[in-house]
């Protein structure tokens, strides 16, 4: 079973195209062909892991990800962030998220306080800087909703 590791991108296309191949046969796991499958699959994850990284949603698109998620309009968000009026400023980039709509975003919809917090691209393109929030807030904020 003569598997290398990743290094190039000519190495990636190689073990993709041999992935392709094994799926077509459907193997069992536990068979050198599943054996086998298994172990390209999991140089291929380190590879694009490596390569192709996927940063943290900035803090609106992780709100319009959860509102898509789980069916919320904007009348939904208004206990986490207040009138219609404010939530629409927050989704449009022109109001940046206070510590109480991230405290209740973070408890009521789950969303990580650490996306929360992150730089925010506002709608002229420049990306604001994080939030300042005092020394410890985070911490604070985890511990009390992790209860």
């Amino acid at each position: 079973m003569n598997i290398r590791p990743i290094h190039t991108e000519i190495d990636y296309k190689a073990t993709l195209k041999e992935i392709s191949a094994l799926m077509e046969f459907d193997p069992d796991p536990g068979t050198p062909e599943g054996d086998r499958l298994d172990i390209l699959t999991t140089l291929v994850k380190a590879y694009e892991a490596k390569h192709f990284p996927i940063g943290a949603p900035d803090p609106v698109e992780a709100i319009k990800f959860r509102m898509e998620q789980s069916g919320l309009s904007v009348k939904d968000l208004e206990p986490f962030i207040g009138r219609s009026n404010r939530v629409y400023e927050i989704l449009n980039r022109k109001r940046p998220l206070t510590l109480g709509m991230i405290r209740r975003l973070h408890q009521g919809l789950g969303i990580p306080a650490e996306v929360l917090i992150a730089e925010t691209v506002w709608e002229t393109g420049v990306t604001a800087p994080k939030a300042r929030l005092p020394d410890g807030i985070i911490g604070g904020i985890k511990r009390s909703y992790n209860r």
